[in-house]
């Protein structure tokens, strides 16, 4: 017969039970500590790699309207090779710019007064552009493109402030963000740029 006041000692099968649930506890909760642990540092990783490598800009502006619009979000890729036609991010006093590469160091560029645009003495096809305009110049045509640097242009040349003016010129490789690669926004024109 038990006393009120007798203890009750678990037996052997019941203690470890309680130790296997107690080590097993302990064991889930450091797989789930290292878990998000791993996810954060990997998280961290893929947004210093975007904001490295493939930066993501919004465009304001009408320079490239028709091609880019105001509110549009766009990757960007880390790079100094570009061709004729790209269209590239580059500082310019504290904010970024977004042309398009129309002549590379070296290349002679002209533009006849109906805005048509001449590297090489070669007409080139830009189906990208609405209206053809001189826009605002103040530069001498031909225009040979300095060393280690590239001549670009606003697909809306009437309203573009670009090479054509001296206010912002060739761009050099210091300047350059990247290649512009992909819009993200708006969702109905997802999709890479041309």
């Amino acid at each position: 017969m038990k006393k009120d006041n007798d203890i009750t000692l678990p037996t052997t099968s019941e203690i470890e039970e309680l130790y296997k649930k107690a080590k097993y506890r302990k064991l889930f909760t450091e797989k789930i500590r290292s878990t998000v642990f791993m996810l954060i540092v990997v998280a961290a990783f893929a947004i210093l790699v975007a904001m490295l490598y493939l930066p993501t800009l919004r465009i304001y502006g009408k320079s490239m309207k028709g091609t880019l619009d105001s509110g549009d979000v766009v990757l960007t890729v880390k790079s100094n090779h570009f061709r004729t036609g790209d269209i590239v991010a580059f500082y310019y006093n504290n904010n970024i710019l977004v042309k398009r590469v129309i002549a590379e160091s070296g290349d002679w560029v002209n533009i006849t007064k109906d805005g048509t645009v001449y590297v090489n003495s070669k007409k080139i096809k830009e189906p990208y552009i609405e209206h053809k305009s001189y826009g605002e110049t103040n530069i001498k045509f031909p225009y040979q493109v300095p060393e280690n640097r590239i001549f670009v242009l606003g697909d809306n040349r009437s309203v573009s402030i670009d090479s054509r003016n001296t206010s912002v010129g060739t761009v050099s490789d210091e300047q350059l963000v990247g290649k512009l690669i992909f819009r993200i926004w708006p969702l109905s024109d997802i999709g890479t740029l041309n």
